[in-house]
């Protein structure tokens, strides 16, 4: 559990010895639901999008954000593009999202545990992967139209860990609306 307080948290990835059934910040394997599945199509194909991760939200009440893209798409990195999904529950699916109710479907990445090592907002690792803090722009920065605050940072391939995400090298940024109940994410390389 991680609490808005100012802090930073660096992730740290380690293999998953089994798969991961609670609700837990992990990449890869598949969604564990808060509530009733809400797996988001790719809008232009109409196909379900793949499973990235799931980040729990700050906060004592169990809350989570699921990442899904479509990795073939060349839009993928648009945040209002329909090729990216962060969905919250509980919470509300975004404008340009259609889900349905697929409990899994592909995983773009092998299961890996993430463990949240809390730092110094100042000592978040530049290009590495973290959440709360301050965002490390890649080229720009770049929030989301509208008024929408800083979740997470995901670097395209880290520590080895997992293939690359976002192109050869890159960085996605996950964020929340103000009341915490819709996301958006894009990414930069």
């Amino acid at each position: 559990m991680i609490d808005g307080d100012g802090l930073a948290y660096q992730m740290i990835f380690s293999h998953a010895d089994e798969a991961i059934d609670e609700y837990w910040t992990k990449l890869g394997g598949q969604p564990v639901w808060l509530e009733e599945p809400q797996w988001p199509l790719c809008w232009r194909h109409e196909r379900l999008m793949g499973f990235m991760g799931q980040f729990r939200l700050p906060g004592r009440e169990i809350r989570m954000a699921y990442l899904f893209m479509d990795n073939e798409s060349e839009e993928s990195w648009n945040p209002e593009g329909g090729e990216n999904a962060l969905i919250v529950q509980p919470g509300r699916i975004p404008p340009l999202v259609q889900a349905v109710g697929a409990a899994t479907g592909e995983s773009l990445v092998n299961e890996l545990f993430v463990d949240l090592e809390e730092i110094e907002q100042s000592a978040a690792p530049r290009w590495g992967s973290h959440m709360l803090g301050t965002p490390t722009w890649w080229q720009f920065e770049e929030y989301p139209a509208g008024a929408w605050t800083y979740f997470f940072q995901l670097r395209s391939s880290e520590q080895g860990m997992y293939d690359s995400l976002f192109a050869e090298s890159g960085v996605g940024y996950g964020f929340l609306s103000p009341d915490e109940q819709e996301g958006r994410f894009l990414w930069q390389c």
